[in-house]
Order: C-alpha cells, then sequence, then structure tokens
C-alpha cells in the first residue's frame, strides 16, 4: 500500500498472494501423505504401515510417484536425496518382495526400473549400503532341492538392456563404483559373465586380432628370422632378406603408422578440449594416465627411432657391404647404427609384450593374477632399492679399507662383486680368500646379514601381507577390469547381432518357481548346488482370499503392529519399572538417613545427663 496508490495494483498483488498460498495448501494436502511422512520421519517401521494400506495393485505406485497437479514425486528418490536411508531400505525390500495370490504374482523391480532407469547410478552416488539390498531382491532361490539342484531365478532383465532394447549401462556405473565387492555379487557376476562369454568375448578378441598380427610379424622380422641369418654358416638367402625387408615395412608403414595417428588423434583433442595437465610447461593429455596408452606412447617412440636408425636403409646403394645382396646390413653404415638398433629392437618387443599382458581378462584367474603382481611390485621395487643403497655404503666402505683383495680393489669391482654375493653367484673360492684380511672379511659378514638374512626375510614378510590383504578383493578388481573393456567393446557390436543375443535369452517369456509353477518374466533361470546357499523358507508371500487388484494384502501372520512393538513396550517397561525401583530405594536411603540423625541427636542429652548425675553421686 505504501509502494502504489492505485486500487487495481494492489488488487492485483492480494489475488497473487492468495494463488500462491492456496498453490502452497495444495502442495501440502497432497504431497502430505502417509508415505511422506514416514519418510520425513525416516521410520521403516512407519513406512511399512503406510504401504499396508495400500491396494496391492498400487502398493509399489504408493511409494515410487505421487502425483501434486501437473508435477510428480517419487517418495522413494526423495528418501535417498535426504538421507532417510532407513526408509529408502525398507522401499526397495517392499519392492522387491514377490507376493502372489490365486490369480497373479506382484513384483516392483520393472516398475522400479521404470521409474527410475538409472537407479544403479543413483544409489552409487548418494546411498551405496542399498546397493546389495537391491541385488539380493533380485534373486529368488527355491526352497525345495531337486537332485542336489536348486533353482534360482536371477530378475536381471534391467541390468542387461535399457527401456530402448538397447545395452544398459548398469556394467559401466558398477565400473565407475570401483567397489570390489560389490561387482563380485551373484547378480552382477551373472550379468558380467553372461555379456562377456556369448557378445563381448568375440569383439574383444576380434579387436586384438590385429595387435596379435602385428607382434607375429615383429617378431618374425626382428628376432626369428634376423638371428638365424646371422647364425647361418652357408650364404645368407636373398629370399629371406626380402622376407624380413617386407615384414619391417609392414611394422614401419601399418603398426607404427596407425599409432602415430592415433596418439596424435587424441593428443589433439584433449589440448583442444582442456583435457590435459601440465607438468611444468609439457602438457600431458588425460587419456595417457591409462598405463596401456602409456605403454603404447612408448612402444610408438621406439618404433619411430627404430626407422630413423635402420640398417637396411643405411645400406641401400652403399658400397663395402659383406655380399652383394639386396636389403642387407652387413655394410660399414648398417654396423655403425646395428648397436643402437638392436637396443631399440629389444625395447620394443617388450614393449609389445607388456601389451599383450591385457589379454588376461579372457580368465578372471590370469587376470587376478596379474593385478596381484601389478600391487605386490611397488614392494619389490622398495626393496630393491634398499639392497641397491646397501651395496653402495658397503662398495665405498670396503674400497676404504688397506687390502690387496683383487674383488675390492675399486669401488665399481667392490659394488658388482657385492650384488653378485646377494644372488649368489659367488663360488667358494673368494670366500677362502678374504682369510687373509679380518677386517674386510668382518665388513662381508656384516653386509650378507643385511643384505641376504634381513632384506630378503624383509621382501617375504611385505610380500605375504601385501598378497594376504589383495587377494580377497583380486577376483573383483578383475571383474571391473573386465566390466571396463566391456564398457568400450559394447558400442562396436552391431544392432543385429545384439538383437539375436536378447532373443536368445527369452526375457520376455515367464520362467518357472517350480514344476508347472509359471512365475514372472524378465530373469533367467539357473541351477546351483543346494549347499551353496541353503534357503529353509519360501521367498515367495502368498495368499488367499479375494484376489482383486483394489484390496489391500492380508496382514502377515506374526508381522501384526502389536508384536512388532512388543520388545520395544517390554524394554520401555523395565526401564520405568528400574526408575521407580531408583527412587523408592533413594526414598528409604534418605528416611533411614533422617532417622538415624534424628536418633543420635536424642540420644545424645539423655547420656550427658546420665554422666552428669552420674558425676554429681561421686
Amino acid at each position: 500500500r505504501e509502494l502504489t496508490t492505485t486500487e487495481a495494483s494492489e488488487e492485483a498483488f492480494r489475488w497473487s498472494l492468495s494463488l500462491i498460498s492456496r498453490i502452497l495448501v495444495r502442495v501440502i494436502t497432497e504431497g502430505s501423505t502417509v508415505v511422506m511422512r514416514a519418510i520425513n520421519a525416516n521410520s521403516a517401521k512407519m513406512l511399512r504401515r503406510a504401504v499396508d494400506c495400500a491396494p496391492r495393485g498400487q502398493r509399489a505406485l504408493w511409494t515410487l510417484n505421487v502425483q501434486v497437479g501437473t508435477q510428480s514425486i517419487s517418495p522413494f528418490l526423495l528418501s535417498i536425496q535426504t538421507g532417510s536411508l532407513e526408509a529408502s531400505e525398507a522401499i526397495l525390500v517392499d519392492l522387491l518382495t514377490i507376493r502372489a495370490d490365486r490369480d497373479r504374482y506382484y513384483y516392483g523391480v520393472d516398475m522400479l526400473f521404470q521409474r527410475h532407469p538409472d537407479v544403479i547410478k543413483r544409489l552409487t552416488l548418494d546411498a551405496p549400503p542399498l546397493l546389495p539390498i537391491l541385488f539380493d531382491g533380485m534373486v529368488w532361490r527355491s526352497r525345495t532341492t531337486e537332485n542336489g539342484l536348486r533353482r534360482v531365478n536371477y530378475y536381471v532383465e534391467h541390468l542387461i538392456k535399457d527401456s530402448e532394447g538397447g545395452f544398459a549401462r548398469a556394467i559401466e556405473w558398477i565400473t565407475e563404483y570401483q567397489d570390489p565387492k560389490v561387482v563380485c555379487h551373484p547378480v552382477m557376476a551373472l550379468v558380467m559373465d553372461t555379456v562377456w562369454i556369448r557378445v563381448a568375448f568375440r569383439s574383444f578378441l576380434a579387436s586384438k586380432a590385429w595387435f596379435l598380427f602385428t607382434l607375429v610379424i615383429f617378431v618374425l622380422s626382428q628376432s626369428l628370422l634376423p638371428q638365424e641369418q646371422l647364425h647361418d654358416e652357408k650364404q645368407p638367402s636373398q629370399s629371406k632378406l626380402y622376407a624380413i625387408f617386407a615384414m619391417r615395412v609392414f611394422i614401419y608403414c601399418f603398426s607404427m603408422g596407425q599409432r602415430v595417428f592415433h596418439h596424435v588423434r587424441l593428443s589433439a583433442r584433449g589440448i583442444r578440449m582442456g583435457q590435459v595437465k601440465w607438468v611444468k610447461c609439457i602438457p600431458i593429455p588425460d587419456y595417457l594416465h591409462l598405463w596401456q596408452e602409456s605403454v603404447a606412447l612408448f612402444l610408438t617412440l621406439f618404433l619411430v627411432l627404430m626407422l630413423c636408425t635402420e640398417p637396411i636403409l643405411y645400406c641401400l646403394g652403399k658400397d663395402g657391404s659383406d655380399n652383394d645382396l639386396l636389403f642387407s646390413w652387413e655394410c660399414d653404415a648398417g654396423k655403425s647404427v646395428l648397436w643402437a638398433y638392436s637396443i631399440l629392437s629389444s625395447c620394443c618387443t617388450v614393449l609389445y609384450f607388456v601389451l599383450l599382458t591385457d589379454l588376461s581378462v579372457l580368465s578372471t584367474k590370469v587376470s587376478a593374477f596379474v593385478l596381484v603382481c601389478r600391487r605386490v611390485l611397488t614392494e619389490v621395487m622398495l626393496s630393491f632399492g634398499a639392497t641397491a643403497f646397501v651395496i653402495v655404503v658397503f662398495a665405498f666402505a670396503v674400497n676404504a679399507l688397506d687390502h690387496d683383495d683383487e674383488n675390492y680393489t675399486s669401488f665399481d669391482k667392490a659394488m658388482l662383486h657385492l650384488a653378485r654375493m646377494s644372488l649368489g653367484m659367488v663360488s667358494g673360492h673368494d670366500h677362502d680368500n678374504l682369510r687373509n684380511h679380518p677386517l674386510l672379511q668382518i665388513a662381508v659378514l656384516v653386509y650378507l646379514i643385511l643384505s641376504v638374512v634381513f632384506l630378503l626375510n624383509l621382501l617375504i614378510a611385505q610380500l605375504t601381507c601385501a598378497y594376504q590383504a589383495t587377494f580377497w578383493d583380486m577376483v573383483g578388481y578383475a571383474r571391473l577390469n573386465r566390466g571396463s573393456i566391456m564398457t568400450e567393446i559394447m558400442p562396436t557390436v552391431s544392432q543385429k547381432r545384439w538383437d539375436g543375443f536378447v532373443r536368445a535369452l527369452e526375457l520376455d517369456v515367464p520362467i518357472e518357481f517350480g514344476e508347472g509353477d509359471i512365475g514372472l518374466a524378465g530373469g533367467i533361470q539357473v541351477f546351483e548346488p543346494a549347499s551353496a546357499n541353503i534357503t529353509t523358507v519360501d521367498l515367495i508371500k502368498r495368499y488367499g482370499g479375494s484376489t482383486s487388484p483394489d484390496n489391500q494384502w492380508p496382514a502377515e501372520e506374526g508381522a501384526s503392529p502389536e508384536d512388532e512393538d512388543k520388545f520395544e513396550r517390554l524394554e520401555k517397561l523395565i526401564e520405568k519399572s528400574m526408575k521407580k525401583m531408583t527412587k523408592s530405594a533413594r526414598g528409604k536411603n534418605a528416611g533411614s538417613t533422617l532417622s538415624s540423625m534424628g536418633g543420635s541427636s536424642s540420644s545424645g542429652p539423655v547420656d550427658l545427663s546420665s554422666s552428669a548425675g552420674s558425676q554429681g553421686d561421686r
């Protein structure tokens, strides 16, 4: 009123406030359901009581959708975002409980993934403790066994394909979460093994076929054929020289050329998009953080250096060769670079085979072993560093002593001899020569105690502890490694092949809970040993009576609110009784104290008077 003098503006402002207040009242009224109140209180007990009031056909909808006007709210998502994990767990357990009447089965997993297709990602980010509960709810195990086997249904349709029929991103999200225990859950293990064996395995081998072919060509051109040519006593064969030259040209053109193009493209894209980390003045693209890419970059650089020092190119058209054969490296210019070329060739061979370890993903056990070796490599390097330090120290120390032993007359000789002693490459005669030099013998003895007894046993203890600490998680890390490879490989799988894989799974066909008991669709049925996961209760809650979807589920026997609260009421009753007993005990103690104080005060004068009277008589 102070800002305007027109009645129209005042009336418009009053109408706006009235509209906002009505909207707020409507939101609070329609959105304040019993489920939402249970979530706000983060009480699983209140939530179970709330959904027990829902019709059986809409029970899952009550926990996944609250409609307020044109907007919808998910109580389950809200409970995760607000940190009400107790209520979230109760919702998950209720949704993933299979209930049945005489007409149909009720199971909320389809509605959960239809409402939240990214539920796996949300749980990994906001509520990781709920992931095992989600996966446990997607497994049904039969109580009965058949011929020592137990029927198990895994309802993993939404972990394999998305709503559009493509490859689901559940494996990608679990891989990014990097939890070795979650990825080893039977549900994720089944999904990853199924997709890997039936789809990704062949695509992965196809992607590595070119690498394996280039590796064979490289080994033939650099190691096998040249050494055979060098050790051949006869005249070198021109056909072998042609083969070696052709193979090296193939390596330089196709293997090196492809790798140069790959790294230039990724480096340029990383620099252009700012995906780099600066080390002083050098930009390091983010893609090089993967060890495979870093090793491949070094391999590319060594191949380029090999091309620059290729002896065959130095001998083309040059005189002074030992023979008149074409493509030979037996010339003065070729021999001048042969030593450097051989070192580069040896390094490239090692790098090629290091990249070959990426094929360990084909076997989970082999992949786990490789990962264990990488984890304990740090301890080995630390031990080698400590041994090298001890060798240097004692090499200087024994070199400073006055002696004439030929093995220790200089620093380099002393260091080499001490290293040979650590490796057990010294004969007993060398130790006998130390008898003439007591001080040198004592120094060598102290060195052997430090390097062989102390450091070697310390390395064994470190490797044992490191292996025990990492072994239980190595299978999980191996599966995570396979999951990351599957995430990269799956986009290369053709749509036709993927559709054939999905049709072969028959996820739209209901699977049985027992002989003649046709159950729910969207799962994969397997049989496991009866002793693997002993199940003594029926995981399906079956009810009789009316089968109308509008009716509530009957109250479960032994699950009434009174039964749920009896221990809580008993605990409160015990607490009240203890408080009353404590108060009564305090009251009695106070009364006895007062009475004793009163008795002592009344008896005091009597004793004094009696004592005074007795003294007067005396």
